[in-house]
């Protein structure tokens, strides 16, 4: 793909070892073309899914994909990050190329299980390895039971960016799963050395897009697609990972005896609580208001009562003024007439001859 040998003697590639391993290995090439260099890291568990037990024997894969996350969201997460070097691009995985064998009966529930299990962390690529093993309606027949395998048990797989104007990117989306011929060979075809495997029945090339996808596997992932790869990994796989990470998918100490609970149930649970405790504050509030007014009137019914009762002692008190001042009056009026009856004259005569001696004097 890289035109390059990744393995070399001190490294051989996983079928000239004698051990296998389904521990992760890493293989670091400095490709160079034209003056641009790109370091290329293959990523390889020789050994996977040939054992006996194959019970999580995912568990390296992904956590090898998950450590290089962790890695950076450390690092992100110092409170010195003045010196940090964004090392997702050279470190984090960007694409998975998941080989399926050319068996003719889909997926085995092992692939099922592990690209389930990838699926949310990397961008998986489904590849057919040694599709020169089948006829072209065979492998046509494989690619359509994959896919609908893969959206049966709702695998994610890397989604190529929308693009209605650009028909390669259509095509290349019929092509998905790639089927691919891989040869680090030369052999003659009319004159012409080229990449390929030889057969009695004729000569299968790799770069003969009418013999296997692997132009178009390596089209899309070293000139079209391999930006969207790195930001599909940064901005969505990453993303999920540290969303995951900081809502606390950790338990309990039981030493400390401390709870690292997830910071947004933690969040819903104080806000819970604070709205308990306002209602709260707001129902003693209203009952302390509600017993202040009932005090302020009852204070204002005794008032009230009071002053009518002051009022009526007042107007009764008034009223027998009025009676004795009556009788008083009428006492009066009765002592008069017997004076006058007794001295023969009248008040009023009496006060008119006072007034005509003091006007004679």
């Amino acid at each position: 793909m890289f035109l390059s040998d990744v393995y070399s003697s001190d490294h051989p590639g996983p079928s000239h070892r004698v051990k296998k391993t389904v521990q992760v290995e890493t293989t670091k090439v400095l490709l160079k073309e034209n003056g641009v260099n790109l370091m290329l890291t293959v990523v390889d568990t020789p050994g996977f899914g040939d054992a006996v037990d194959n019970s999580d024997c995912w568990q390296p894969v992904t956590d090898y994909v998950e450590t290089k996350y962790e890695e950076y969201l450390n690092c992100e997460s110092r409170v010195n990050r003045t010196q940090i070097s964004d090392s997702r691009v050279s470190d984090h995985v960007h694409c998975c190329l998941y080989f399926i064998a050319p068996s003719g009966h889909g997926l085995k529930p092992l692939d099922v299980e592990f690209m389930r299990r990838l699926h949310d962390k990397v961008n998986i690529i489904p590849v057919i390895a040694k599709a020169d093993t089948l006829t072209p309606d065979e492998c046509q027949h494989l690619k359509k039971q994959v896919l609908n395998e893969i959206a049966q048990h709702k695998i994610k797989i890397y989604e190529f960016p929308e693009d209605e104007g650009d028909s390669g990117v259509a095509k290349m989306k019929q092509r998905v799963p790639f089927a691919v011929v891989g040869s680090n060979t030369t052999v003659e075809v009319e004159g012409k050395k080229v990449r390929g495997r030889k057969y009695p029945w004729g000569i299968v090339e790799v770069e003969n897009i009418e013999h296997c996808d692997f132009i178009p596997l390596r089209n899309m992932m070293i000139r079209t697609h391999m930006q969207d790869l790195k930001d599909v990994t940064n901005n969505v796989h990453y993303e999920n990972y540290r969303c995951r990470k900081l809502a606390g998918v950790g338990g309990a100490d039981p030493k400390l005896k401390v709870t690292n609970k997830n910071p947004l149930v933690q969040m819903e649970e104080e806000k819970k609580e604070h709205t308990s405790r306002m209602r709260k504050m707001e129902t003693e509030m209203e009952q302390v208001f509600e017993m202040k007014v009932k005090e302020k009137m009852s204070k204002l019914t005794e008032l009230e009562a009071d002053l009518q009762k002051r009022n009526e002692s007042m107007r009764k008190k008034l009223e027998a003024d009025l009676a004795e001042l009556e009788e008083e009056r009428d006492r009066f009026e009765g002592d008069r007439k017997a004076w006058e009856a007794a001295n023969g004259v009248t008040v009023e005569e009496l006060r008119r001859k006072s007034l005509e001696s003091i006007s004679r004097e």
